[in-house]
């Protein structure tokens, strides 16, 4: 049986034909891609969504597609627009309130187990 450290989508992923998961509050995800060591999500934002104040293991980079966020990292709030990205390192806490609808590409290393539903 596979483990999740050897989970790998394939090698091409079009969007318009993966799966999009509703997550409930006005926020939505599609995974775009994911070895082991990395994976990329989109992620949409309706205006005035929280992504709540949470931390994980994994370090996570994130680029403001649309939209306008305020952003929280580890005590510290910033406002970001379109072309904007932010890093975070594991372990501590975030969030993001969204300002103006909008969408974030956030590249996680290693893959988040939970979100292929297998735990974290």
């Amino acid at each position: 049986m596979a483990t999740v450290m050897d989970a790998q989508s394939s090698p091409f992923v079009v969007a318009k034909e993966t799966h999009k998961e509703d997550l409930g509050g006005g926020i939505s995800r599609q995974i775009l891609g994911y070895g082991p060591e990395i994976m990329i999500v989109r992620v949409w934002f309706e205006k005035g969504a929280v992504g709540d104040v949470h931390s994980h293991r994994h370090s996570q980079a994130s680029y403001v597609e649309s939209g306008k966020f305020e952003v929280f990292i580890d005590g510290e709030k910033r406002v970001l627009e379109a072309g904007d990205s932010f890093c975070i390192k594991p372990h501590l806490d975030h969030g993001a309130v969204c300002l103006e609808a909008g969408v974030l590409l956030d590249t996680f290393s290693p893959l988040r187990e939970d979100f292929l539903g297998e735990g974290s």
